[in-house]
This record gives structure tokens, sequence and C-alpha cells, in this order.
């Protein structure tokens, strides 16, 4: 949610007013109060140079009532983003239930060979973080679990998308998010990523999955954990 104070821009700032006012109108003593002594924005003075230019530029109206209220225009940019937002926070919602229904699921199979295994290379934590990491972040390049040779992208927070590559002949696990180089790696763990990348993978082939994280844990002191 931006709310950042457009300071330079009158017009700006009448629609800010009203994203947190949320009101359709106020009296011109209210609006005063509220720009200077709730929301400390400007001084008094300030704020009443603002409300005057602010009516004579048109960016507010004065109704009969004599309450003012957003000019049209800013009427319909409110709208709109008050639109944007509720879409926000209606998606926010629903990933939120998501997560909370994969946690509900994976503890209800923590007993099973591909939890069991998993469980070893990550804590409790992790596995809890790797419901935020969404299934479209991934773009797998090349899976051959039989081979044990995989290629995957996954995108993160910085603009270019973090990589996955694992080959069991070298015996080497790339990754490269701070997570995993900083404190998984040295340990031979899983960051959330790679926890979330498995439990894709295993829904294409749970046997072979299974099989390629036993080759890892079999070996586990000659694999290469590297980014």
């Amino acid at each position: 949610m931006n709310l950042k104070i457009p300071q330079k821009d009158p017009q700006e700032l009448c629609l800010y007013l009203w994203k947190i006012i949320d009101l359709p109108k106020i009296s011109k003593k209210e609006l005063l109060y509220n720009i200077s002594f709730k929301f400390f924005l400007i001084s008094p003075t300030n704020a009443k140079k603002l409300i005057n230019l602010s009516l004579k530029k048109g960016y507010l109206k004065l109704n009969q009532d004599k309450t003012i209220s957003l000019s049209q225009t800013l009427e319909n940019q409110l709208k709109s983003w008050q639109k944007t937002r509720k879409s926000k926070i209606i998606k926010q919602k629903e990933l939120r239930e998501k997560q909370i229904s994969e946690i509900k699921e994976y503890n209800q199979t923590e007993s099973t060979d591909f939890s069991t295994i998993l469980n070893a290379f990550s804590d409790k934590a992790t596995r809890h973080r790797m419901v935020t990491v969404s299934e479209e972040s991934f773009t797998i390049i090349k899976l051959d679990l039989e081979e044990g040779s995989i290629e995957a992208e996954v995108s993160g927070s910085k603009d270019k998308p973090y990589i996955i590559k694992i080959d069991t002949d070298e015996m080497i696990l790339k990754h490269d998010c701070h997570d995993f180089i900083a404190r998984r790696a040295p340990n031979k763990k899983f960051c959330k990523h790679l926890v979330k990348f498995f439990f894709l993978i295993k829904e294409k082939n749970e046997d072979l999955t299974i099989n390629l994280l036993n080759k890892i844990s079999d070996s586990i002191n000659k694999w290469e954990f590297t980014s």
C-alpha cells in the first residue's frame, strides 16, 4: 500500500488525503483539523492555503451544504485505487488461506517416506516458509529424475531469477538465494525454494523424487552444496 506523502503536488496530496480520510465529503474545518492536527502533514496556515488553492484549481469542490469533496476526476481515480486495493487484499487473503491449507496438509503427512527424508534436509520454519513461494515462480528447464539431472529457475526478490541445478553424477547441488548461500549450504540443508521445488517435482513422480533425495542423503558428505 503506497501512501507516501506527495508534498509537492496539491492534486496528488488531495487524493492522498481522501485515501486515508475515506469519507465522501467533509467540512472545511474538519479537513483542516485532519491535515494539521490528526495527520500532522502541514501547518494550519499551509493547510488553509492548500484547501483554498485546491478549490480554486478544481481539485476539490464546495458542495451546497458547505462540505468539501473531491473533484469528479480525482473521485474516479480514488475509486480505481480502492478497486485495485480491494483486489490485492482479496488475493492476499486467498494466498494466506492456501498457505495455511498447505501447511496443514504437510503436517498431516509427515510420516510419509517423502516427508521423512525432506525433514532431514529442512527445519520446520523453512518448511512453513516454503508456502510463500508460488508454483508459478518456478520455470523448469530440464527435469530428468531417472538420470538425476535437473535445471530450473525461480523468481524471487531480485530482478534476475535464482537458479537450481542438481547433478547426481557430479554430486553437485547449486542454488543462489541468500538464505541458501549464507545459512543452508554450509550445513547441507535446503532453503524454502528447494523445499518447494521438491514438493513440485514430487507431484510429477513421487518415487523418483524420493529416490533422488535418498541419493543425496546416502552420500551427503560427498555432495557439494554451492552457488
